[in-house]
């Protein structure tokens, strides 16, 4: 007899014995061999000593391991075997397998061709958008709102789906050669580009080898990236950026759940602009979107109406690989449009030098731009009319460059005196007041110390004169774990305004502490379990971060957000009056 499929089994919670696997697999010659600690599962092909590819499913007694990976593959099939609520994991930890298998050695940028195959795929599942139109009135037809959230009743209903006239999906290792495979992917890669301009340049290239792509593929073809609020590859897109370039300034990607909060609380309405300029992955833009539209994202048309009010939202950062990651996933909500931008937020003076004279900076960001210059109040870019600022900006690191500090109020101390360096947080909640307009509203992410430190008073003052304080938020020390463990606060606030906000000496102040941070002390999220302790799903079948902070569609009890809109509705704030 000869050995065909080997099983490494381990203890719950353990995640080692991959690489143990591989070298039974290799010493017996088995083809597939499987990996689980209960919890986890993971099944591979073996196609050398060198390389395993994923497998989608074992063999059954009538079918060879060919007819496994030459099955037809449609939208509905990523649904009911997309691994992450299969196997248990998360698209952060597939990429990591990855890493550890074949791009740690690939001699390529792992955050670009990562970032490309993500692109890639993400188009392949766009491109079946009729198709999720049909599984949607499918599942519509069939299950309650609460039940579309148990993923098990939503693969079992999903098998009475005809999907006979689906579109089969071209992001998949479906038994071609490598070369063959590799071809098949870099034209839809160029699909993809046409599709959505400005995140690669027109002549790039997937720069992996045809072996290693395939590994990549297989990898990544059972992953459903498309949910409708992309925690999925937000988390992925988090690691690569901040392994590549973001720690290095202190900027880390805010957590949907801290984003979610501020988003509730401060309560944007279809019609107003919003924009957050250091803007990540542009988390809050995107949250925003979500509420003002009154839906998170599906792949379906999206109506007149609504894309006049995603051109309403906008996001500027320094990173161009940021910029990259939230132009893609603000060009799929906007069809095609995004006021994402690349530009230096706190250096203005200098934006028609460095940018509106730059070709190729303008056959990016050229539209996006001219809608930003409609909303400035005068010239010369330091002041704008928008409604809403959202923020987390970096805070490690000062500004040095005394031309640059000097243009702001708080580059001076107390006394009037110049200052030699400035925290780069402080300039920017000074630049975000000047992008809002009187009566605006804004919430940013400070360190604690900013409202603690008796060195930062004058910060403090400058903050009372110009605005109403409505809320302080300390979030939970693990929040921002595990980039960096420092404690921060959300402060919410409202520009001075005749009508919308008139200047008060006395007025009461919304105070809260989170207590529960959605993550554990080495920075993992934390999710809520249903009571056989597996992960509970909402009903867009979302994973549920366990945190105080705002409830959950019902999943959650009410949290500070909902604590704040009693208080701002007592208080009558103007975007709350009830």
């Amino acid at each position: 007899t000869v050995e065909y499929i080997i099983v490494e089994v381990k203890k719950p919670k353990l995640l080692d014995g991959k690489k143990q696997l591989y070298s039974y697999c290799n010493a017996t010659g088995a083809p597939i061999g499987v990996w689980s600690n209960g919890g986890q599962i993971s099944q591979y092909n073996r196609k050398d000593p060198n390389y395993f590819e994923d497998l989608t499913d074992i063999p059954q007694a009538d079918q060879t391991l060919e007819d496994v990976i030459k099955q037809r593959f449609t939208l509905k099939d990523l649904i009911v075997k997309d691994k992450i609520p299969n196997e248990g994991k998360s698209l952060k930890q597939i990429i990591l397998e990855l890493e550890d298998d074949v791009l740690a050695n690939a001699g390529v940028d792992v955050f670009e061709e990562v970032f490309k195959l993500i692109f890639t795929k993400l188009f392949d599942e766009l491109k079946s958008k009729k198709d999720k139109v049909i599984v949607n009135f499918h599942l519509d037809t069939k299950l309650s709102a609460d039940d579309k959230g148990n993923y098990d009743k939503v693969k079992e209903t999903l098998q009475s789906l005809d999907d006979g006239k689906f579109r089969l999906m071209e992001f998949r290792n479906s038994g071609q050669s490598d070369s063959d495979l590799k071809k098949k992917i870099q034209t839809l890669f160029d699909e993809a580009k046409e599709k959505w301009h400005g995140v690669f340049a027109t002549d790039s290239k997937i720069d992996l080898s045809p072996s290693h792509l395939s590994i990549c593929v297989s990898g990544l073809q059972d992953v459903k990236l498309f949910n409708s609020n992309l925690q999925v590859i937000d988390e992925a897109f988090e690691y690569l950026v901040s392994k590549s370039s973001k720690g290095e300034k202190g900027q880390y990607f805010t957590p949907r759940h801290v984003i979610d909060m501020c988003v509730k609380m401060l309560n944007p309405k279809a019609g107003e602009y919003m924009i957050d300029p250091a803007s990540g992955s542009c988390g809050f833009p995107v949250h925003t979107i979500f509420h003002i539209t009154g839906h998170l994202f599906s792949n379906e048309e999206i109506p007149e109406d609504e894309k006049e009010n995603i051109l309403r939202i906008f996001g500027i950062d320094f990173d161009e690989k940021a910029v990259r990651v939230s132009r893609t996933l603000n060009l799929i909500a906007g069809d095609g449009e995004t006021n994402v931008l690349h530009m230096n937020s706190l250096d203005y003076e200098r934006w028609n030098d460095n940018y509106t004279t730059n070709r190729q900076w303008l056959s990016t960001y050229n539209k996006g731009f001219e809608r930003l210059e409609k909303l400035q109040k005068g010239d010369g870019f330091k002041e704008f009319n928008f409604d809403i600022v959202m923020a987390n900006p970096p805070f490690a690191g000062d500004i040095k460059e005394s031309r640059l500090i000097h243009k702001y109020d708080l580059g001076f101390n107390d006394k009037g005196k110049p200052q030699n360096k400035v925290g780069r947080d402080i300039l920017f909640i000074e630049r975000n007041l000047s992008f809002l307009k009187p009566g605006g509203r804004m919430a940013i992410v400070l360190p604690q110390g900013r409202f603690n430190n008796t060195s930062d008073k004058n910060i403090r003052d400058f903050i009372s004169e110009k605005t109403r304080i409505l809320a302080v938020v300390g979030l939970h020390a693990n929040t921002f774990k595990p980039h960096t463990g420092t404690k921060t606060s959300v402060l919410f606030v409202q520009k001075w305004d005749e009508k919308l906000c008139p200047k008060k000496e006395d007025y009461p102040i919304f105070f809260a502490v989170s207590e529960k941070g959605g993550k554990d002390n080495s920075g993992e999220y934390l999710y809520v379990k249903n009571g056989d302790n597996q992960s509970k799903l909402d009903r867009n079948g979302h994973l549920i971060v366990d945190h105080d902070l705002h409830n959950h569609d019902g999943e959650l009890s009410d949290g500070i957000a909902e604590s704040f809109i009693e208080f701002a509705k007592k208080s009558k704030l103007s975007f709350w009056k009830a």
